[in-house]
């Protein structure tokens, strides 16, 4: 009777977490989305068979597991998944506004809903024949995968239960092999010529912008309208704009890493095990050189684990909002201004004509997306006030280039400005935030290099380049020698090369960009989707099918890529 009391509680939270999501309806469907639950409850009547005579401790185990699924239905209703461990490792004290948002009247009601059922079920099925319906479960969960290759489910056939178990299991776990995983696949035409520039900002003060929550399609200076960031496409008019920029990870405490040391994260990993992983980052060679370095970040470093990676990096100084204070404060960090001004009181304590490297984090189109003042945009929805938050990241980078002209420096100064990931808002079917799939909207992002002075006009380069080449990029850029350690390379070069990113934080999806091709694959479900770039932008046709070589191709090449950065860190995540 219990175990038919959990079905009805499983299947009733995910009914209830679907609430506003569009679900695939064939034959297949109530196989293919129901198969865990299925699974879930037979484990369940496992104990309950073996432990029938202590009744207390079954109907604990059996309030535990129906709580749980419960508490997931808000969950799934915004974020189209079950919480995993990732997901819970980041909803700390800095994420309490964001959380607050979805305290709403709606997923109450829902989640009351579903807490009634969990001592209703078990009334219910007082009178259901046991037998007849465990035989449905176990045919369920034995004909569950093969129903998933008919339906395409997104993940959804997790529940709260089996979502956790998936980051336990190794992910990624193909035989690593040596190799350029970034070498195209494809021919392009040649683009602009950048190689003119090596070692033309030699002495140059760095400033290194990443932009929060950034995704390039949301810009003027990749022709959005209206134009959200018009001090971003002033700052473009004396640089180079990279059209196709990719991050690694859609998240920005470990796309950091990618970032700084040009070194890619590797699957089911936490930010706080990369503290012993080799970097020589960019600070650190600049430091070597003569540079002042210093670190500023309108957030909190303890967040993620971000201390293991910018601590001992070559940074002379790092400060985050508990350092620099601030006129507004919020869960996530402090306003804008504050940051900026503490930024331009560093460079100001610094001794003249020496060459500063200053990064700058901003957190600004962070969800909540929260302003300390209304912005110019509609803000009736999450969009806009997105949209008003990006502005607003884009005031304090205006206000920040307007402090080194008035300072004279702008013209003995590179500029490197870049998104750290996306941000989605539903393009795709349960595509919410940045951290969950790996479409145009969660990661390809802003990446500009300005240099006033140096360059006198504004250069569009097709190139695909991945936030990995930033460091070597600005070594490049200062005539300075590259680590050979670095995994990117220059972007000044001309060669074809591929984008390779994944995420982890729910599926374990890994994905490349090679020329106008764009490539994901579930290595969950072994499902895979193709896009041609330049004829479906939105990502709305899937030719995977059409192209089945190549994509066992490019699948290979991922799986290969990803076990190959697994085993390469091996040694040094704690």
């Amino acid at each position: 009777m219990k175990a038919m009391s959990l079905l009805i509680v499983l299947a009733m939270s995910r009914a209830l977490g679907s609430v506003g999501h569009r679900v695939t309806i064939t034959w297949w469907s109530p196989v293919a989305y129901l198969w865990h639950d299925a699974a879930v409850v037979l484990v369940f009547a496992a104990f309950e068979s073996a432990l029938r005579k202590r009744t207390r401790v079954v109907w604990t185990i059996y309030a535990i597991v129906a709580l749980y699924a419960v508490i997931n239905i808000p969950v799934q209703r915004v974020l189209w998944s079950p919480l995993t461990w990732p997901m819970l490792h980041a909803a700390g004290g800095p994420l309490a506004d964001s959380i607050r948002h979805y305290a709403t009247w709606s997923n109450a009601w829902l989640t009351g809903v579903g807490l009634a059922v969990i001592p209703l079920a078990p009334i219910v099925c007082r009178r259901v024949p046991t037998r007849p319906v465990l035989i449905a479960l176990i045919g369920c969960a034995a004909f569950g995968p093969i129903a998933g290759a008919h339906v395409d489910t997104l993940g959804m056939e997790r529940n709260a239960w089996t979502a956790l178990a998936g980051n336990i299991m190794v992910r990624g776990a193909a035989k690593p092999a040596a190799r350029d995983w970034r070498a195209s696949h494809v021919e392009r035409p040649p683009d602009e010529d950048l190689l003119r520039f090596r070692g033309s900002a030699a002495g140059r003060n760095v400033v290194l912008v990443s932009l929060e929550s950034t995704g390039a399609r949301y810009l003027g200076v990749y022709g959005a309208a209206p134009d959200v960031a018009p001090n971003l496409s002033e700052l473009s008019r004396s640089g180079v704009v990279f059209e196709s920029a990719y991050a690694v990870y859609p998240e920005s405490i470990k796309g950091l890493l990618s970032i700084l040391c040009s070194v890619s994260p590797a699957f089911d990993t936490t930010a706080e095990s990369y503290v012993g992983v080799p970097c020589h980052s960019i600070a650190a060679v600049l430091a070597e050189h003569g540079y002042r370095t210093a670190l500023f970040h309108s957030g909190r470093f303890p967040y993620l684990g971000m201390n293991a990676i910018i601590q001992n990096r070559g940074y002379g100084v790092l400060a985050d909002a508990g350092d620099i204070g601030g006129r507004h404060d919020s869960s996530f960090g402090i306003d804008e201004p504050s940051t900026i001004a503490s930024i331009l009181g560093w460079i100001d304590a610094g001794p003249a004509g020496r060459p500063f490297f200053v990064t700058y984090l901003p957190i600004a189109g962070h969800h909540p997306y929260e302003t300390p003042d209304r912005g110019p945009f509609p803000d009736r929805d999450e969009f806009g006030r997105y949209r008003n938050a990006v502005h607003y990241g884009d005031a304090a980078l205006g206000a920040l280039r307007r402090g080194l002209q008035a300072r004279g420096l702008d013209r003995n100064t590179i500029w490197i400005v870049l998104g750290d990931h996306g941000e989605a808002f539903g393009q795709h079917e349960g595509n919410y935030g940045h951290t969950f799939q790996l479409y145009d909207e969660n990661v390809r992002v802003p990446y500009l290099i300005s240099a006033p002075g140096l360059m006198s006009q504004s250069i569009r380069a097709r190139r695909i380049v991945s936030l990995l080449d930033t460091a070597p990029t600005v070594l490049d850029l200062l005539g300075l020698p590259v680590p050979r350690a670095y995994q990117g390379e220059s972007m000044l070069k001309g060669r074809s090369r591929m984008a390779l990113f994944f995420t982890d934080y729910s599926l374990a999806l890994v994905g490349l960009r090679d020329g106008p091709r764009k490539f994901i694959h579930d290595m969950g479900s072994g499902r895979s989707r193709w896009f041609d770039i330049e004829n479906d932008p939105d990502e709305t046709v899937d030719l995977s099918a059409r192209y089945a070589d190549e994509s066992r191709r490019y699948a290979e090449t991922l799986e290969g890529w990803t076990a190959s950065q697994r085993r390469a860190l091996a040694g040094f995540v704690r």
